[in-house]
């Protein structure tokens, strides 16, 4: 790493500070070599310490290209937006790629929520900040605006938000040159207006004045660095607050009429944008139930996250033309699939290993299923890695520390490598070595895995009641759509119930209406079928709503029921629409009748499939896809196990419109 590192600052300074040479083309392309060379190795590096971003690494590699390779064609800033859950590596990306191409030194972060770096006026303005730093006028350097979701410049409301600080950020994203902050060389008025105004009294009053001592204008340090700054002076600070009052002003005023000079030029920076849109994750997070997802439904769901998703969160936040500053070059982050988070486990499994190891020279070997139980105690996919961090923290590190200590004590050989297993009541961590004499020894550390507990529900009733309530709506799902869910959950922790992961449908038909509604009504037709009518629980209250609205939409939304005019319930005045909703109320319920009859003869036509699932649920508290169609295939059901649409996008189209086009246009071509 540390030859890594240097190759890049040796090619950095030719970077920085030797233009190519014109007259030496075999010189100006192997430099160019050089530039990709590196380039390639900072990937390659990225990659193997940041894993499960491939995709997102070769993005950014290929974005900042053009600006690190060949620096003299970039003429404003280069822009690269960085969009993503918490802890899923934004931050680190910038810092590390930075120091691998060797700008560790010219390398700024801002932290937009303003609050990270003091109160200073210096600290205030993105222009403070980068005349602090190691970044030199006109020379590339790399300013990373962390946290920018922060900095919202428009409400909930769509009002506009006032914000105090790094309000030149806007005209740095547009062009990079940056105005000087006015408001910086305030002390350096006040202090010219007081030796102005001392000067005036002493002569029109020398004998009131006499004995008095005489103000004395003069610069601090502080004052000489931001004159320094503004006026782009080459002269040394201990010199500059020497100067008169007299020489200050001067140039002052020189300042103040020359407005060219007080631009900045930051026109080769490198900027990454870095943020958590929550608004582009809400829906996708809403579908599959918040943390409680499966990793690579969430993953794959997340990974069809575009450009247009980013624009329609950054317009909650901020005003068009601000949007427009950001550019179009936005990386999307998707959530970590369960390869890449069970990866992470292992090497920080491994990290702690080897860090007990060299204090005290006992190493450990962990086993699988403690690796198992990690995950399943601390992966939530909507959160990113911030919660497997801690978990695997508060999960190792004291037992490591417990189990070392245990094996000193017994004087144990250190040569051997220790197993660390679950015991069976998965309460307890198993320590197992041999002594001097090769007799296994053991030893119990007890560990808390409260989240696995929280999914097994230890009442059998409930667990009953929710399997047979979800495990109607799979089936119904299964039978009316030829789809298998993408999940069915009852093992959960973030609410008390259950779950069924659909895909979404890109467009809905009549028919798939009518369907999903049967859906929506199945969990209680099939408790109603179980346990019996008058056993029905509330727990359908939320799947009624949802019913009650579609139907509602159905009549009077989309105009699929008897009523063609879409009839809307309005409070404002002069909208010219329909608000006569009661006759469309009895169509409504009617609807919903129909629906929970057809529901009904649904189910109680595959008995057994449904008693397979149920059981299914009860024994394990998940059914995934590819177990959802062994199921029912055993019972004459077939169901696809993935959206059956090229690209992998999980959104279906069920009507074969292209089909039924290319049969209209037949029927046409021989009439």
């Amino acid at each position: 790493m540390n030859e890594l590192n240097n190759k890049n600052m040796d090619l950095s300074t030719h970077h920085h500070h030797q233009q190519p040479d014109a007259a030496a083309p075999g010189a100006d392309h192997q430099l160019l070599a050089q530039r990709q060379h590196t380039l390639a190795a900072a990937a390659a590096q990225l990659k193997a310490e940041l894993v499960g971003i491939d995709d997102v690494i070769d993005r950014v590699i290929d974005a900042v290209r053009a600006w690190y390779v060949l620096p003299q064609l970039i003429s404003r800033p280069v822009i690269v937006c960085l969009w993503g859950l918490t802890g899923t590596g934004k931050t680190q990306l910038t810092r590390r790629l930075a120091q691998l191409l060797g700008f560790y030194d010219r390398f700024v972060e801002v932290q937009m929520d303003g609050f990270s770096h003091g109160a200073s006026y210096r600290s205030s303005s993105i222009s403070g900040m980068l005349a602090d730093s190691g970044i030199h006028e006109g020379a590339p350097g790399i300013l990373v605006l962390d946290e920018f979701q922060r900095f919202r410049t428009v409400d909930r409301k769509g009002e506009e938000v006032k914000v105090e600080r790094y309000q030149d950020v806007w005209t740095l994203l547009s062009d990079g040159r940056l105005p000087p902050a006015l408001s910086a060389l305030s002390n350096i008025e006040r202090k010219l207006a007081d030796a102005h105004y001392e000067a005036e009294r002493a002569e029109d009053d020398e004998n009131e004045r006499a004995g008095k001592k005489p103000y004395r204008f003069q610069l601090d340090a502080w004052d000489a660095q931001e004159l320094k700054r503004m006026l782009k002076l080459t002269e040394p600070l201990a010199e500059i607050m020497q100067w008169p009052s007299s020489k200050v002003l001067a140039m002052y005023l020189q300042f103040q009429r020359s407005h060219q000079a007080w631009e900045t030029d930051y026109s080769s920076l490198l900027v990454f944008v870095c943020g958590n849109l929550d608004e582009m994750y809400h829906e996708t997070a809403q579908r599959v139930e918040d943390c409680d997802t499966d990793a690579d439904i969430f993953h794959r769901l997340t990974r069809k996250l575009s450009i247009i998703d980013v624009k329609k969160a950054l317009a909650e936040r901020f005003k068009p033309e601000q949007i427009a500053r950001l550019g179009n070059e936005h990386v999307i982050y998707p959530s970590f699939s369960r390869a890449t988070y069970e990866q992470l486990i292992r090497q920080l499994c491994a990290r702690y290993v080897e860090d007990v190891a060299a204090q005290c020279g006992v190493r450990f070997a962990i086993g699988q299923d403690v690796l198992d139980e990690i995950y399943a105690n601390a992966v939530f996919p909507a959160q990113g890695t911030r919660p497997l961090f801690s978990s695997v923290h508060a999960i190792l590190s004291a037992n490591l520390v417990k189990a070392a200590l245990w094996v000193l004590e017994q004087s144990l050989p250190t040569a051997q490598s220790f197993r660390m297993a679950l015991a069976a009541d998965r309460r307890h961590l198993v320590v197992q070595g041999h002594d001097a004499a090769g007799r296994l020894q053991t030893c119990e550390l007890p560990v808390t895995l409260e989240l696995n507990r929280l999914k097994q529900r230890a009442n059998a009733d409930f667990r009953a009641l929710l399997a047979v309530h979800e495990a109607g709506h799979a089936l119904t799902y299964c039978m009316l759509f030829g789809q298998a869910p993408q999940e069915v959950k009852i093992n959960i922790a973030s609410f008390e119930g259950g779950y069924n992961s659909f895909a979404g449908l890109k467009v809905t038909t009549r028919q798939n209406a009518l369907d999903m509604m049967c859906v929506g009504l199945a969990g209680r037709v099939a408790e109603e079928l179980v346990f019996g009518e008058m056993a029905c629980t509330t727990g359908a209250e939320q799947d009624y709503k949802q019913v009650t609205a579609e139907a509602a939409r159905y009549v009077r939304h989309h105009g699929f029921d008897a009523r063609i005019s879409r009839t809307d319930a309005t409070v404002e005045m002069d909208n010219h629409i329909n608000t006569d909703v009661g006759p469309s109320n009895a169509a409504i319920e009617e609807l919903l009748q129909a629906q929970y009859r057809r529901t009904q003869a649904l189910l109680r036509g595959q008995p057994a499939a449904l008693h397979a699932l149920v059981a299914a649920l009860m024994d394990h508290g998940l059914i995934s896809q590819d177990e959802m169609q062994a199921l029912l295939a055993a019972h004459g059901l077939r169901v696809a196990t993935r959206p059956a649409v090229p690209g992998g996008d999980e959104t279906l189209v069920l009507e074969p419109f292209a089909e039924r086009l290319a049969q209209f246009q037949r029927r046409g071509a021989t009439q």
